[in-house]
C-alpha cells in the first residue's frame, strides 16, 4: 500500500526542510504539515500541487502513480532546455565508453559550459 504521508516526509528531510518550513512554503502550518506525514489528513488537489511544486517533483510521482522523478526546466533558455534534454538521452545510454569520453560526451560539455556561461541566456 502507498504511504503519502512519507513520501512527502522523505521528500522534506532530503532537502532539509523542517516540517515548519515546508508548512510556510505551502501555506499551512506545522501541525497540518505533520498530519499529512502521519497520514492523518490528506492535502487536497491545490495544496498536493503546492507541495509538487517545492520538491520539483511530478503529482504522479508525489501520489505514488509514477516512481520517478522529474527535472523541472522552467526558466531555462529554449538552448538551455535542449542541453538538458540532451544531458537525459546520454545518461540513459548505456553504451558509453569507460575509458573517456565520447566525442559526442565532449560536445555536450562543450554545449554546457558555452551556454551557461552566457550572461544573459534569456
Amino acid at each position: 500500500m502507498y504511504d503519502l504521508g512519507l513520501r512527502i516526509k522523505q521528500l522534506r528531510e532530503s532537502r532539509n526542510m523542517s516540517q515548519a518550513e515546508l508548512g510556510r512554503r505551502i501555506y499551512r502550518s506545522k501541525s497540518v504539515v505533520c498530519s499529512y506525514e502521519n497520514n492523518m489528513k490528506f492535502p487536497p488537489l491545490p495544496v498536493l500541487t503546492d507541495i509538487a511544486r517545492v520538491f520539483h517533483v511530478s503529482l504522479d510521482y508525489l501520489v505514488g502513480i509514477d516512481k520517478q522523478e522529474m527535472v523541472s526546466i522552467e526558466g531555462l533558455s529554449p538552448m538551455q532546455k535542449k542541453l538538458m534534454d540532451t544531458l537525459i538521452i546520454e545518461f540513459r545510454d548505456k553504451s558509453a565508453r569507460p575509458d573517456g569520453l565520447t566525442p559526442r560526451q565532449q560536445e555536450i560539455l562543450n554545449g554546457l559550459m558555452k551556454e551557461f556561461s552566457r550572461k544573459n541566456p534569456l
